[in-house]
This record gives structure tokens, sequence and C-alpha cells, in this order.
């Protein structure tokens, strides 16, 4: 039922002092150059990349040249509007992360004009040691980071993209395909709209078996109070993830950065995880929370302000930076 955005493989393990960092990156592995490929894709300029100039899409890709890439998109809701959040991860013919210097570009059709470059930061999925949770940490092959690129859709209906990542110093080009839906047709709530007031589990709700709302291995401290009794009072952070369950396996990570995000920003910020499905059990669908949010994929980070506003809403694999981004719309 839920929408498998990326296969994704998680986790790796911190090297280095035990010196705590405030940049992202320095929780990457070092082995193999990958914190530094990390690094050096986490800032990528629009002026390293070709621009459009009038060519269609398939003329922009030509003019990259292909490679044995695939970009599996790690977010499916899309809606006409200046700003959607494009999230993916760039896969090798191996099956292996690449990780460089990447922009997206988009057309209604490989034929049409194409718009772009959107650069596309690779943000951190890795959270310090205290943070991760068993599903992340005994991964094997790490996925450090998802690119995440902002982009503008006029018009409904089906698009073509092209992901241009730079490996070994040179641009490779590889396609996607998305759908974006009009205003009307998403029924999830929006920026700037009342958050739902919906009741989330919690341990009382679960009368003290804390296994029961949260598959998180050990489970977090987020399921004090429900959404209900917080919102419109204090600033919220809601998840809706589930760590064993996630069928894209990106959940793990996110609410392992929620945990991360609480013990920085949790006296001015109230967070709660929400678990996906009832009894825990794919089967039997939906927990009553989602469905009154409307949702039909996970996860879903849902910031609101202390008037009960939506700040900011996020759908897919949500790396660091761009978690705590979405905090502070709320402060």
């Amino acid at each position: 039922m839920m929408a498998a955005a990326i296969a994704v493989v998680l986790g790796t393990t911190a090297c280095g002092g035990s010196k705590k960092s405030d940049d992202p990156v320095d929780q990457v592995t070092a082995t193999g150059g990958l914190r530094e490929r990390v690094r050096a894709a986490s800032d990528p300029q629009p002026a390293e990349f070709p621009a459009a100039g009038g060519r269609s899409l398939q003329e922009v890709a030509d003019a990259i040249g292909g490679g044995k890439l695939e970009a599996a998109l790690a977010s499916s809701v899309f809606t006409v509007g200046p700003a959607n959040r494009l999230a993916f991860g760039v896969i090798d013919d191996q099956g292996q992360f690449v990780y460089g210097k990447t922009a997206v570009y988009v057309a209604r059709t490989p034929g049409a004009a194409a718009q772009g470059p959107y650069v596309a930061p690779a943000d951190v999925l890795v959270t310090e040691p205290p943070y991760r949770s068993k599903q992340a940490a005994t991964e094997q092959d790490p996925f450090a980071a998802v690119y995440a690129a902002q982009v503008p859709f006029r018009k409904p209906g089906a698009y073509s993209v092209l992901v241009a990542t730079s490996v070994n110093g040179k641009l490779v080009a590889a396609p996607t395909q998305l759908q974006v839906s009009s205003k009307r047709d998403d029924p999830i709530p929006e920026v700037g709209e009342m958050a739902p007031k919906v009741q989330t589990d919690t341990l009382a709700s679960a009368k003290g078996d804390v296994s029961k709302i949260d598959t998180r291995q050990p489970p977090d401290d987020m399921h004090a109070e429900s959404f209900s009794d917080l919102v419109g009072k204090k600033p919220v952070a809601l998840l809706f993830a589930t760590p064993q369950l996630c069928q894209s396996r990106v959940c793990g990570p996110v609410v392992d950065i929620a945990a991360q995000m609480k013990a920085k920003y949790g006296k001015q910020i109230d967070f709660i995880h929400q678990e996906v499905y009832a009894d825990n059990n794919p089967n039997k669908g939906l927990r009553e929370p989602l469905r009154q949010f409307r949702l039909r994929t996970e996860p879903w980070l849902f910031v609101v302000g202390r008037d009960g506003r939506i700040t900011s809403r996020m759908e897919g694999s949500v790396g660091v930076s761009a978690f705590e981004q979405a905090l502070k719309t709320a402060l």
C-alpha cells in the first residue's frame, strides 16, 4: 500500500575521534573516500552544470552523455507550485550509491524545452552514534545521503526528469519520470493550513507497552503526549514513520534524525513519532492518524507552529539539514 520510493541500504559507522562536530558530513565513514565525496556533493553550484539554453531535455541529455547510472526517486508526491522537494538517490550498475555534484532538469516530454539546472545538494542521513537505531546501525553498505532539489511545476501531468551527476570529474546523465498533481487533487494538508487535530498513539493509550506503538529498536521517547493535546500550544514536529516496516527502508534513519533533533530543540518544539500500520501489521492498513492526514505514502514530516498552522511538510527520505531547516520554520 505504501509507495516504495527507493530501495535503499542504510547506516554507517563514524570515524575519527570522539570530538563532536556540527557538520553532519563528519558522521559519514571516511572509508574509501566516501566522506569527501559526500562533502563535495553537498555543495553543487548552478554554474557547474550546462545551461538549458532553450534546448530540449533530450538535447541536454545528449550533450552531457549517458552512463550506467539510475536515478531512484525517494519522494513521490508532487503538486503544481514553485518549490517541490524532489528527493532521490543515484545508483551505479553495481548497485552502489554514487555521490557527486548533482542537478536535475525537467520537461513535459524528452522533446520539450528543458528547465533547469536545479541543484540537488546531498543531505546526510547518518546521525551521531547515540541516536542510531539498530535498524540503521546494523546495515552494512552505507546509503549516507539523499539528494534533494527544489523544482517548480507549472502544470499537472507527467514529467520527464534528467539527473546530472559528476562521476570522476565528468557529468553523467540518468533519466527518470514523475507525476504532478493539481492543488485541488492533493488532499494532504499543505503549508499554511491548520493541521488536523488528530489523536496520536501514546504510551498511555498503549497501556505502557511501547512495542505496540513503536517499531524502532530501541524505542524512541516521542510518545509521551498526543498531537491533539499539544497542537496550538507549542510548535510540534509530527513524524509519520515505521522504522521496521518501511517499504522504502528510509524510515529508520528519519526517526533517528528526529531523536537527534529532539535532543537539540526539545525545549522549543514537541516531537511526536507516529507509527504507520494498525497493530504494526501492513495487512491491517493504516493507523487512524494517517487516514485523517490523508496520507498514502510514508515517511512524512509535518512541522506545526504555535498557532496550529503547518509551517513545513516533507515526504520521503529527509536528511539532517532538511529536517533542521523544517524545524526552524516554526521557531
